[in-house]
């Protein structure tokens, strides 16, 4: 038997219950999409007409929107076939990536995570001066919290003239470093993030991320695929340590491997984008061993068009990644278990550019069961079944559905 999980990046599916407590009361990443599609809202050059995802409907998406909200998304309604569905409230205090991959996992957090003030600057001055010297950087620009791209456009020509990488930082617990490729180089951009690894850990940040870009000027400044995430490793054994211990055969798509700080991750394969991160899902699948394990995270929702409040552009992502669905489901066996869900919202219709706190789908398919799912308190659920599915030790965290 083989278990594979497929992470949809941002795709929630309406408000968790202690959504107010974030500012996010009302949010529906899916629902509000499928709102403006079905209003002509979300017409673009790649899609147009109310939201098209007949394969995830049929894997359970619209139901599952039912479950988190009481209301099936306009364009949603139809009946499973062949698949559970349910969904998920987060019980880890962030609403960050690690967060919801490490509670997929089997690993909740419950400890708060260190977050920089909005005041700017917002680091200490005592980390960027450290930072710089350690890294002997000129200095640094940006030092607020800021979307990526703009701050990129903001100061990218300046970067290039001075040679200072731009930082800057969001609502998650992160320590951004933007820098160009050529002018200021990968390998160099990557040591300047390893030094900042160090000097955020005593203050609990979860994440330094790598953000290289490419272009001449603000007009055509473009972030890479070479970014690069430089995390903290869960506190406790995720189930690709269990997988690990046991012997088994892993492999990540994606980002992954950076989520988990390396450990336990297997083969990991990369993709520039949604599209050619399904290649190597699929590629993945052809190599994956009896009893394997395969774990992939799918970027563009929530890096393209989630923070960037691009509906018309998360209509199409999402649409193009349903037409996907049955390149994987026809290589499936009747022995595998596919679970597709997400991590947390991300609002295109909402204020700001962060996440937003959201139940996610739990989409699952396995010919020899038809057990329902229904609504689940917690994340590690997914981790509990797929390590029952595949006969590992059970983690601490979850219950199997």
């Amino acid at each position: 038997m083989r278990a594979l999980i497929l992470v949809m990046d941002s795709v929630g599916i309406g408000a968790a219950p202690d959504a107010i407590s974030y500012g996010d009361e009302g949010a529906d990443t899916v629902g509000h999409i499928a709102d403006m599609c079905m209003a002509g809202n979300a017409d673009g050059p790649r899609r147009e007409g109310p939201l098209r995802l007949p394969n995830l409907v049929a894997l359970g998406l619209g139901q599952a929107c039912r479950l988190a909200t009481g209301r099936v998304p306009p364009g949603l309604d139809g009946r499973p076939e062949h698949a559970r569905f349910g969904c998920a409230s987060e019980i880890s205090k962030g609403k960050d990536t690690p967060s919801g991959h490490w509670e997929i996992a089997g690993v909740p957090v419950p400890f708060d995570w260190g977050y920089f003030p909005r005041a700017k600057p917002c680091f200490p001055r005592d980390l960027t001066e450290s930072l710089c010297e350690q890294a002997r950087l000129p200095g640094i620009l940006g030092n607020c919290h800021a979307s990526g791209t703009e701050i990129i456009a903001e100061f990218g020509e300046l970067h290039i003239r001075t040679g200072e990488p731009i930082c800057y930082t969001s609502a998650d617990s992160v320590f951004q470093i933007a820098a160009h490729e050529q002018t200021f180089g990968l390998e160099r951009l990557y040591e300047v993030c390893r030094v900042a690894r160090r000097l955020v850990d005593p203050l609990n940040i979860g994440r330094v991320i790598a953000r290289p870009f490419i272009g001449t000027s603000a007009g055509d400044f473009k972030r890479t695929a070479h970014r690069k995430d430089f995390s903290v490793p869960p506190p406790e054994r995720t189930i690709l340590d269990l997988a690990e211990s046991a012997g088994r055969d892993i492999v990540t798509i994606g980002k992954i491997d950076d989520i988990f700080a390396h450990r336990a991750t297997g083969r990991n394969l990369r993709g520039d984008g949604n599209q050619a991160l399904f290649d190597a899902t699929l590629d993945g699948l052809a190599s994956l061993a009896e009893g394997g394990m395969l774990f992939a995270n799918f970027i563009d929702f929530d890096t393209l068009y989630g923070h960037r409040r691009d509906v018309a552009g998360y209509a199409a992502a999402l649409e193009t990644f349903d037409t996907r669905v049955p390149d994987l489901l026809n290589r499936l066996r009747d022995d595998d278990l596919l679970i597709v869900t997400a991590d947390h919202g991300c609002d295109p219709t909402w204020s700001g550019t962060d996440h937003t706190r959201e139940q996610v789908p739990i989409l699952a398919w396995s010919a020899r069961s038809t057990s329902p799912i229904g609504k689940r308190d917690g994340f590690a659920d997914i981790g509990a079944t797929v390590a029952s599915h595949l006969d590992l030790q059970a983690p601490v965290h979850g219950a199997q559905f």
